[in-house]
């Protein structure tokens, strides 16, 4: 795929200093806008601007909203005022809005100057809604249709205003105050008699969203009802906008990075990796870095505190690396499951004991086999073939009881943390792995020191 792609660079590049603008514009006309903002991405930024003007309007408009921020500006600043407005006017609303809340002031102010006055009061009404709600990534342009219009009068009324909407296969229904009453479909339209009032074929029964609902919880719902388009409203239920699909798509990868990232406890990013400066990088990890080198002081101070049992027997030391790893692991397995269930809609706080349930069998079930690994293993490597004196049976079963109350307590945190951090407004992404696995080792010590002097007699 990348020889592909370096292929079809030389070709455009050959084409230009060709100076064959017919072959090169019919070159970029036969690929799809995602791919042709990829191509565009290997061009030096001053080959691009040329490349970009040869693009038809239309096609040029659906190239620039797939570019990344950076380049977005820089075509931005090398525009004159009839190209950007020429651009601007090809726009849906709400992909103006994206691209506004990415620039540097300078930028938004020359884009706003130049914008329509329409534009500039819908965008203003777009950015006026919290990040991550509804309003933030619903768009305004869409058809909407009075009860007492006929079919013949819809269709005309899409054909006049459809060109500038972003989508016309679901048409909204509102009464004269524009509160919602309903929606045909393009089938519904196509399939009824031309003189047929809406108010017959109209579906009444409408889901809609608040302007100020969570955004991830709207994509989710494009999963589950096979949406292609999703009605919002006001407090007061009249229909401001509609969310697409591509939208709740672009929504849920955007949630799912962040999630990713939260879980690796690094500060989310949503600049590509390769052009993200390392400041940035470095300044992204170290917080979290050093909050859980804090953190993890409190397995220094317990293994301070049991320094003696230790010393009398130091073969314990050699099984805390296992015993603290197979912990962690334990936890992320149980709060990587709980947070997906939660993301999923599927597990909610009230379900906490059902889940509680659950992975106190999945625990006790793992538990016992590992244990039974572990004592095996103990006795085996330790005892036999690497002629481990010191290694004895008690010692093998302090590990393997060990190793047994620390999955069931790792379970046990994993599982709760995320649902309780759901509970009190927190994203449970950042109970995940890290926080866990650092609880999960204090606890895995604790238990392996206590179970070690009453076993085997340690003080």
């Amino acid at each position: 795929m990348d020889d592909e792609k370096e292929s079809l660079v030389d070709q455009a590049l050959l084409l230009l200093e060709q100076k064959d603008y017919s072959g090169l514009r019919a070159f970029l006309g036969e690929l799809m806008p995602a791919d042709i903002n990829e191509f565009f991405e290997e061009l030096p930024e001053e080959k691009l601007i040329v490349l970009y003007r040869l693009l038809p309007k239309e096609l040029a408009a659906e190239v620039f909203v797939e570019m990344d921020p950076d380049r977005q500006e820089y075509l931005i600043r090398a525009f004159s005022d009839a190209e950007l407005k020429a651009t601007l006017d090809e726009l849906y609303y709400d992909d103006t809005a994206d691209i506004i809340e990415e620039m540097p002031a300078s930028v938004v102010k020359r884009i706003l100057n130049t914008a329509s006055p329409d534009m500039r009061k819908a965008v203003n009404e777009l950015l006026k809604y919290p990040e991550d709600s509804a309003g933030s990534i619903m768009t305004t342009e869409f058809v909407r249709l009075k009860k007492n219009y006929t079919v013949q009068d819809s269709f005309d009324l899409i054909r006049h205003v459809g060109i500038d909407k972003e989508t016309i296969y679901t048409c909204y229904v509102t009464d004269d105050k524009n509160h919602l009453i309903g929606f045909v479909t393009v089938k519904d339209l196509l399939l009824a008699p031309l003189q047929r009032l809406i108010e017959d074929i109209m579906t009444e029964n409408v889901i809609a969203v608040n302007t100020l609902d969570d955004q991830e919880q709207i994509a989710m719902m494009f999963s589950k009802y096979d949406f292609i388009a999703l009605p919002v409203v006001d407090n007061e239920e009249r229909l401001v906008g509609i969310i697409t699909v591509d939208d709740a798509i672009d929504v849920l990868q955007e949630e799912t990075e962040e999630d990713f990232a939260k879980m690796a406890a690094i500060t989310p990013n949503d600049t590509e990796y390769l052009k993200t400066p390392v400041t940035r990088i470095w300044f992204s990890r170290v917080p979290w870095l050093l909050l859980l080198m804090i953190s993890a002081t409190f397995t220094g101070i317990i293994i301070s505190k049991f320094e003696s049992a230790l010393a009398a027997l130091p073969i314990l030391t050699a099984f805390i690396p296992m015993l603290m790893d197979t912990g962690g692991n334990s936890g992320s397995q149980a709060s990587v499951t709980v947070i997906r269930g939660i993301s999923l809609g599927q597990v909610e706080f009230s379900d906490t004991f059902r889940v509680l349930w659950k992975e106190i069998r999945v625990a006790v079930l793992c538990g016992i086999t590992l244990g039974i690994a572990a004592f095996g293993k103990v006795m085996l490597v330790d005892h036999l073939m690497m002629g481990k004196d010191e290694v004895s049976w008690t010692v093998a079963l302090v590990v393997s009881m060990t190793l047994f109350l620390t999955i069931f307590c790792a379970k046990m945190i994993g599982c709760s943390l995320p649902l309780l951090a759901k509970k009190i407004g927190f994203d449970p992404a950042v109970m995940a792995s890290p926080f866990i696995t650092t609880i999960v080792d204090a606890v895995s010590l604790v238990v392996y020191f206590v179970i070690s002097r009453q076993l085997l007699g340690l003080t």
